[in-house]
């Protein structure tokens, strides 16, 4: 072997074993975030329990959002229209039917998704701006739709529908906040499995192949039509379900409490987390949740420019998000 050959053998071992250490510390970083997560609700007040329950419940519904802004490369803004459809789903089949709170996550899931899919198909002609003023359209109308007369008999109308907090059943020894914490655990990491495994697949190939390049996609032979549509359907899925969990956890629903703020918070969640980038979602919806917590213990009177204020930090700080910064810093780690 000459010694041109035995160099190029070598750096591909190096490069071999600085993979296999690169998985084996993201995977020992994704267990140790999980036993934290296990750990928390007993260490903490049961407010508290509550915000990180709602944390992981906009963690689901910006996951919802990376699949088709982050792989698929549509822009929305009306990702909270498909939030209030799957909370109002789960407070009528809860309510109405007197159904069990289980029940409601796949019914949610399953109307979002063909709600999500059905507005796709129109929304097919649309890209860029004009795509995230159709979402923007979507989000302002929602509240108003929930208000109608005409489904005020399932809806209440403006004065909304109250939930009962479910127990923990089979008599564990848990307090309903800390037993809807580990219910919507298990199906955060469900709906991130999932996640996972459609952006591994020839599908989620086929979706970063739309968001790259559309005609070299198209010359592929890849459906576009479909794939996109399928985006916002599988998307307002994972976002309708947050939207049902986030009615249980929160006992009551309104047409008020779904806002278009609600579908910026969410993008925001997207943008600090790291669009693209399926963990960074846990961190966008950590940061929906305390960062107004903390702008306000700032000053309350200028709670949202302190928001602001923050916001723009974290932009400056990490242009590309969480996910971003991450990389950075395995990278320098990795020439080092």
């Amino acid at each position: 072997m000459s010694l041109s050959e035995r160099e190029a053998t070598s750096l591909e071992a190096r490069e071999a074993g600085t993979a296999v250490r690169a998985t084996s510390a993201s995977a020992l970083a994704q267990v140790g975030v999980l036993a934290v997560l296990v750990v928390l609700p007993f260490v903490l007040s049961g407010f508290q329990v509550f915000q990180l329950n709602m944390m992981l419940i906009y963690a689901i519904a910006i996951l919802g959002l990376n699949l088709l802004t982050g792989i698929n490369g549509q822009f929305s803004l009306g990702h909270g229209a498909f939030y209030a459809a799957g909370a109002y789903v789960a407070a009528i089949i809860m309510d109405h039917f007197g159904l069990g709170y289980a029940w409601t996550i796949p019914a949610a899931g399953l109307v979002c998704f063909v709600i999500g899919f059905l507005f796709g198909l129109p929304a097919l002609r649309l890209e860029g701006i004009y795509l995230a003023l159709a979402t923007f359209a979507l989000a302002v109308a929602t509240p108003q739709f929930l208000k109608l007369s005409l489904l005020e008999e399932w809806t209440n109308g403006v004065q909304g529908i109250v939930i009962l907090k479910p127990d923990a059943p089979f008599g564990l020894p848990l307090t309903p906040d800390q037993w809807l914490y580990f219910f919507t655990l298990a199906i955060g990491l469900l709906l991130y499995w999932m996640a996972r495994n459609i952006v591994a697949s020839r599908s989620g190939r086929a979706l970063m192949a739309i968001r790259d390049n559309p005609i070299a996609a198209r010359s592929m032979g890849i459906n576009i039509a479909l794939y996109k549509a399928l985006a916002f359907g599988v998307s307002a899925l994972f976002t309708g379900i947050a939207g049902a969990l986030g009615a249980i956890v929160v006992q009551f629903v309104a047409p008020d409490s779904f806002g278009f703020v609600l579908s910026v918070a969410l993008l925001v969640g997207l943008v600090v987390g790291g669009v693209g980038w399926l963990p960074g979602a846990l961190v966008g919806g950590a940061f929906v949740v305390f960062v107004p917590n903390i702008a306000e213990e700032f000053s309350k009177g200028l709670s949202g420019a302190m928001y602001g204020v923050i916001l723009i930090l974290l932009i400056y700080l990490m242009p590309t998000g969480a996910g971003g910064l991450i990389r950075t810093i395995a990278d320098r780690m990795k020439r080092h």
